[in-house]
């Protein structure tokens, strides 16, 4: 469960929950929105199957996704709430995924993934760099981090978004040159491209939204765990 310091933030995502979907890009309800992230999963990450660890999973959508291109997704997110919906619609098309409510900064997980996959979460972090360095360990070698992020503006100028939530450096996003840099010391940039695709989101954009994709340097530390 969420530690007191997070606490402010899970209560915001639980009452974002029952409208989160509503969302062209959250719920997917739109079969061509759907049919846009489908097909970019399936060019950024291996050959199916593969161990997925869904960081930030929300209400499931692109946990579902993963399971229809014959991965093995894991779910991890700090709302209660959030990993709750993910449930349902996991069961309702018929699959069971290891869902787990937790930091997704510091994942409560023991394993070792070919993948992880984190969609607009590096701004909600207190601590991205961190968070960066923990993923990237939990990566196998060869594994890939796949990191769809973005640079917009969101209501506030304070630098959080719940009241009594730690500050967030990366608030209203990153763009993609700073998340590189950060990734860069310790992880070979494999892929960069902008997302400006309306399919991808339900409408047309204008500000930057972008796919960076990482693999853990040799020596990194990066685990060797039997599957």
């Amino acid at each position: 469960m969420p530690t007191s310091h997070l606490a402010p933030i899970a209560a915001f995502w639980d009452a974002s929950a029952d409208t989160f979907d509503d969302e062209a890009d959250h719920g997917l309800r739109d079969p061509q929105v759907r049919a846009a992230w489908m097909r970019r999963l399936d060019e950024w990450l291996p050959d199916a199957p593969a161990d997925v660890l869904d960081l930030g999973c929300g209400t499931g959508s692109l946990t579902l996704l993963l399971c229809e291109l014959g991965h093995r997704p894991t779910g991890v997110d700090l709302s209660p709430r959030m990993i709750d919906q993910a449930r349902r619609k996991l069961s309702t098309a018929g699959f069971t995924v290891p869902l787990t409510v937790g930091d997704a900064a510091d994942p409560p997980v023991s394993d070792a993934f070919d993948v992880i996959l984190v969609r607009h979460l590096v701004w909600t972090l207190p601590d991205p760099d961190a968070a960066l360095g923990r993923w990237l360990r939990l990566l196998r070698p060869g594994g890939r981090l796949v990191l769809v992020e973005g640079q917009w503006h969101t209501a506030g100028d304070d630098g959080s978004y719940a009241s009594g939530a730690p500050q967030l450096p990366w608030f209203g996003g990153v763009p993609a040159s700073q998340l590189i840099e950060a990734l860069e010391s310790r992880a070979d940039i494999v892929h960069v491209e902008q997302l400006s695709d309306p399919l991808l989101w339900g409408h047309p954009v204008d500000d930057e939204r972008y796919v960076v994709i990482g693999r853990p340097r040799a020596g990194s530390g990066s685990r060797t765990v039997a599957a």
